[in-house]
């Protein structure tokens, strides 16, 4: 009797490959091979980086378009009225709802999933992410860049391989994509450190394998930060409307125990709140998924309506609850002073709601609004006495951070890379409020199921 198809043996798992040694990785870079993929990976470096230019100038200047001049040249002189995002936002939802459903890649990576680093973008999937995060960003949604940047950086990676030498192996293609990544994170962070750090922590890179992805990946982002320094003096067009840099801090003064005490209470107060919003974004995109033509225009109405509330309650600028927050980050520590702890308070709520529903909606990068959310925390706590305002901006960003990306370290690179002008005394902030938040964070966050059996 013969055996049916359903007792036939599993076929065998394929072999994984032998881990890499140092030998071999040191030969790796000794070979000519290596220095040809060291060549085209600058070359690529410099086709990302502009190419993150312009992504990041057209977004801005949308922005500029949209809320500043459009209002002025309709008779608003003083700028976009308090309702303007109502009418703004649903436009948005509508056309990423037609880049989701009509264009391949359903628009991108889900921001409510934490920030996407691994992988390769294919190409075909670049005009639907591009066009969805253009008008996310561009029109004024609450997601950042990053995200976008990456598959672009990624995918253009990918392109330039595949045109010079078709047939390459898989690991040079990987290599070349994350060089573009590298180059594309490195022109909005304005810092080769920060992109290396967050791809080799995201990704998990170690090892002999480690040096053979760096060192092509900090090439590209030195040339990436090298372009970004040279398109604003060629153009005379500033790239500090979207690059981030050190905050406009004071020199911060000598630790005290209740330092310490506030900066454990702001990272556990972080954590829960992240906690809340990447919930919520997680329970929005299970609705907003099947039917995005109906929920995203109806999204940017709801994120319309916060706009309009905190702005009529403060008097503030509708700046502090559209937009990813990146651009708005060294205002928001400038006039710290100016705000009131109930401003703050309902600031928090109704940036962190119109987060909370991006997130699982549009499309685009989740960091920025979490740093801008950290550190009006940050600001808040600073009415507290023995709570400076150099370390509760400083801890509150690290711990927005992390308790998004958890990325502990990227985290910690951040905080302190921006909080520079504060001095070394932020630091140990820093490092303390990093730890607490990731571990609070892990502690909310849903065990994952068992599997059956």
């Amino acid at each position: 009797m013969t055996e049916s198809a359903d007792s036939s043996p599993a076929p065998e798992p394929a072999a994984a490959p032998p881990p890499l040694t140092p030998e071999q990785a040191d030969a790796t870079i000794r070979s000519r091979q290596y220095v040809v993929l060291l060549v085209l990976v600058a070359i690529v470096g410099v086709i990302v980086s502009l190419a993150a230019w312009c992504f990041l100038e057209l977004t801005y200047q949308i922005q500029q378009e949209v809320y500043t001049h459009l209002p002025h040249a309709v008779g608003y002189s003083g700028g976009a009225p308090r309702w303007w995002a109502l009418v703004v936002l649903p436009i948005a939802g509508v056309l990423v709802a037609l880049a989701i459903t009509r264009l391949p890649g359903r628009g991108g990576h889900i921001p409510a999933r934490g920030l996407a680093t691994g992988g390769v973008t294919p190409p075909i999937e670049l005009p639907g992410i591009l066009l969805a995060a253009i008008a996310t960003i561009g029109l004024g949604v609450v997601l950042g860049p990053e995200a976008p940047l990456i598959a672009l950086g990624s995918g253009l990676g990918l392109i330039s391989i595949r045109l010079v030498r078709r047939g390459s192996p898989t690991q040079v293609q990987t290599v070349v994509a994350a060089a573009g990544t590298f180059a594309a994170l490195s022109f909005i962070f304005a810092s080769p450190l920060i992109a290396a750090v967050i791809l080799i922590e995201a990704t998990g890179i170690g090892g002999p394998r480690l040096p053979l992805i760096l060192l092509p990946g900090l090439l590209a982002a030195g040339i990436g930060s090298l372009v970004s320094i040279g398109m604003g003096s060629f153009t005379g067009l500033s790239s500090s409307a979207y690059a981030l840099d050190a905050l406009p801090l004071s020199k911060f003064g000598p630790l005290h125990i209740s330092n310490f005490g506030w900066t454990i209470l702001l990272a556990i107060v972080v954590a829960a709140g992240t906690r809340v919003i990447m919930s919520g974004g997680l329970r929005t995109f299970r609705i907003a998924d099947p039917r995005p033509l109906i929920v995203l225009p109806v999204v940017g109405l709801v994120i319309g309506v916060l706009t309009l509330i905190y702005a009529a309650a403060t008097r503030n600028t509708i700046n502090d609850i559209l937009f990813s927050g990146q651009s708005d980050l060294p205002g928001l520590v400038a006039r710290a002073g100016t705000y009131s702890v109930g401003a703050l308070a309902l600031l928090i709520v109704c940036k962190g709601i119109a987060y909370s529903l991006s997130l699982g909606s549009f499309r685009g990068g989740p960091t920025f609004p979490a740093m801008f959310l950290g550190v009006a925390a940050g600001i808040m706590f600073s009415h507290l006495p023995g709570m400076p305002i150099d370390a509760g901006v400083g801890v509150g960003m690290a711990c927005g951070v992390v308790a998004v990306l958890r990325l502990p370290l990227t985290a910690v690179v951040i905080g302190t890379v921006l909080t520079a002008k504060a001095g070394a005394g932020v630091e140990p902030l820093v490092i303390v409020g990093v730890v607490v938040t990731y571990v609070v964070t892990v502690l909310l966050s849903p065990r994952p199921s068992k599997p059956a059996g």
